[in-house]
């Protein structure tokens, strides 16, 4: 039932409704000038997480238009220790970030004001993800640099309306199956990130969404018996019928899922576990560390639950073959946004 995207066109019909399905490359044209919602209802991110199997660092460039949000986070998600955090906030942003139109063109998108700067950069493929400087919570001063490989020339796009609004859209763009590496320097502490172990994401969003929403992710990348393998798992994030944005990587090749649901104990650290409606999907996130993000800034009120451990389960690629997965080191959210 969901409309695969094959042929280049607008974000936006003239009318400035979303066109739904989904592609497997940046194949739609999205134009901030073809949004017919107010300009404070704009919401655009871009969000690069890296991780291996104990260490989390995070670079956010977003904003909701009328606030913005420049951040670098690094944890330890197996002891349960936060290294650093360096915020910057801005308000009243709307288009003064300059957000890129397109992940995967050449671009570079910057931020560089009272000492703390971050910049990414992608050119012919490669993404290379810079932070330095000094921010609330950052002293002594700090200094980061990472360099993403693409190994799946494949990734995950979406577009989506919204039942609430007309003209409420999700453009989303997920890359994952990137290999990762660099480090983060504080004072005399440095954290090293090895491309033999260490992956990375991109999750770049654009679109108006409902004042309210609810919803949940999951994604990921390790290897399966010396293959990569990765995934891309959520719901919650508007009328998904033409297109749900769940899918499977592996031997650098993607597989379509349909709908996944998400499964919570009584608490927040007790196994989740992610299921298709199709018998293909089973898998058991064990959390070991809950990082909770609230930001409470003029009308913004979101609350994320990104909880760390290890899936195991199971996966069926489009061709019947049935993958064991076992202990891969990622994460599952469950979102409540007031934005």
């Amino acid at each position: 039932m969901e409309k695969e995207i094959l042929t280049p066109g607008p974000v936006l019909d003239g009318k400035g409704r979303p066109i739904p399905g989904f592609s497997r490359k940046s194949i739609l044209t999205y134009d901030r000038k073809a949004i017919k919602a107010p300009p404070w209802r704009v919401k655009e991110w871009d969000f690069y997480q890296i991780s291996n199997d104990h260490l989390c660092l995070q670079f956010t460039i977003g904003h909701a238009a009328y606030a913005g949000q420049v951040c670098l986070m690094l944890f330890d998600f197996v002891k349960g220790v936060k290294h650093l955090e360096a915020t910057a906030t801005v308000p009243l942003v709307f288009n003064r970030f300059h957000m890129p139109e397109n992940a995967e063109w050449d671009n570079t998108l910057a931020y560089d004001k009272g000492g703390f700067a971050m910049k990414f950069e992608t050119k012919n493929g490669v993404r290379t993800l810079t932070c330095r400087g000094e921010a609330r919570g950052a002293e002594p001063e700090i200094e980061a640099r990472i360099v993403l490989r693409r190994q799946n020339p494949d990734s995950l796009v979406i577009n989506l309306p919204f039942d609430e609004y007309e003209h409420a859209f999700y453009y989303n763009h997920k890359i994952n199956c990137m290999t990762a590496e660099g480090s983060v320097r504080r004072g005399g502490e440095t954290w090293t990130f090895d491309p033999a172990d260490s992956f990375g994401i991109l999750d770049w969003g654009r679109g108006v969404w409902p004042f309210h929403n609810e919803w949940y992710w999951s994604n990921g990348a390790g290897y399966l018996d010396g293959e990569m393998f990765g995934f891309n798992l959520g719901c919650g994030f508007g009328n998904t019928d033409a297109a749900s944005e769940n899918m499977l990587f592996y031997k650098g090749r993607s597989h379509k899922l349909g709908k996944v649901d998400f499964r919570l104990g009584k608490t927040y650290m007790d196994p989740w576990r992610l299921t298709d409606r199709e018998g293909r999907l089973d898998l058991t996130l064990t959390p070991t560390y809950d990082r909770t993000t609230k930001i409470k800034l003029l009308w913004v009120d979101n609350c994320t639950h990104q909880m760390f451990g290890a899936f195991t389960g199971t996966a069926v690629l489009d061709d019947g073959t049935r993958l064991e997965v076992r202990d891969v080191a990622s994460f599952a959210e469950h979102a409540v946004n007031n934005w």
